[in-house]
């Protein structure tokens, strides 16, 4: 019983220290997120951080774009955040012309 209750103190140690460290990650790329917005990652090389708001994900063009980074990440994003597969200049061009309608 003794050895039973030192294992499972151990596992919740370990379980609390895992979720914190997940914890800090979600924080640390969410800071400076306006309510109504998310962060996302766009670069083919170099991956810039641009921040749009959450309308623009409803979109059927961004859903296209929504599609490409499901096929090429599933949902593992290398960058810890949502990670959209296309050049900067496209990406700028598309939530210039959604901002405009």
């Amino acid at each position: 019983m003794g050895i039973q209750m030192i294992g499972l103190t151990h596992a919740k140690q370990k379980l609390q220290r895992s979720l914190s460290s997940k914890i800090r990650t979600v924080l640390a790329t969410s800071t400076n997120v306006p309510k109504g917005h998310v962060a996302v990652y766009v670069g083919e090389s170099y991956k810039k951080r641009f921040v749009i708001p959450i309308s623009y994900l409803n979109h059927h063009l961004f859903q296209d774009l929504l599609n490409l980074a499901e096929e090429e990440f599933g949902f593992d994003h290398p960058m810890g955040g949502l990670t959209i597969p296309c050049s900067e200049e496209y990406f700028i061009n598309l939530t210039s012309a959604l901002s405009y309608s």
